[in-house]
């Protein structure tokens, strides 16, 4: 089966502050050249959807396209950009992306049609007070909670079913897992990594530029 890559890359980063954050780097390789990198030498194509304007630098194993206006029109365009049996779909902000993680969520696609990588919930968790600054509210129990991570597979067919879908009843999902689920097809968790954050704020990428060199020494 035909396996590809597809990175949702045209955001600009207004949470981190500084332009487009596929291109922030980290100890001198940007985010976007890490999870190409790290996608690459285990699917037939990456695809990349980038804001308009922007170009891939001519290293990276990558092609490119203009994303959309949110990114669930991005994800959607890419889907008809590739004629891959089984996509991945995976945050550019989220460059430590072990190999073990890609091998499991693409047997779980080809097996059950689609899946996610996701971690256990370990911390304690509060909603807060309705009124006024937040204040613990109530305990909300843990137990049987997930963090949902990338990257997401899926046969290609059935995540651009769920797209259409979404587009036609005016819906909108945080990410393409949710979108699938709302067709009634179930989403397997596969175990991340701890390592696999999502870059979004300073602190998170505080915390990358400490890990890249790390990640760097251990190799692929």
């Amino acid at each position: 089966m035909k396996v590809a890559a597809l990175i949702p890359a045209a955001g600009s980063g207004t949470r981190l502050g500084l332009g487009p954050k596929a291109f922030v780097t980290v100890a001198g390789r940007s985010l976007l050249a890490r999870s190409v990198a790290a996608l690459a030498p285990h699917v037939a194509e990456v695809l990349v959807a980038l804001p308009d304007g922007h170009a891939l630098p001519p290293d990276l194993p990558a092609r490119a396209i203009t994303g959309g206006a949110t990114r669930q029109a991005t994800v959607h365009a890419l889907l008809r950009a590739t004629d891959a049996d089984v996509v991945l779909v995976h945050d550019a902000a989220r460059p430590f992306l072990p190999a073990r993680v890609i091998a499991a969520l693409c047997q779980a696609a080809q097996t059950g049609g689609a899946a996610t990588a996701a971690l256990p919930v370990a911390d304690t968790l509060v909603q807060a007070g309705a009124a006024g600054p937040p204040q613990w509210g109530h305990l909300v129990p843990r137990e049987g909670l997930w963090a949902v991570q990338t990257p997401q597979a899926f046969g290609r067919e059935l995540l651009l079913r769920a797209h259409e879908a979404a587009a036609r009843a005016g819906q909108s999902a945080t990410d393409d897992a949710g979108l699938v689920a709302r067709l009634g097809h179930a989403v397997a968790l596969v175990p991340g990594d701890a390592r696999l954050f999502k870059v979004t704020t300073p602190g998170d990428l505080a915390l990358a530029q400490a890990l890249a060199p790390v990640w760097d020494a251990e190799g692929p």
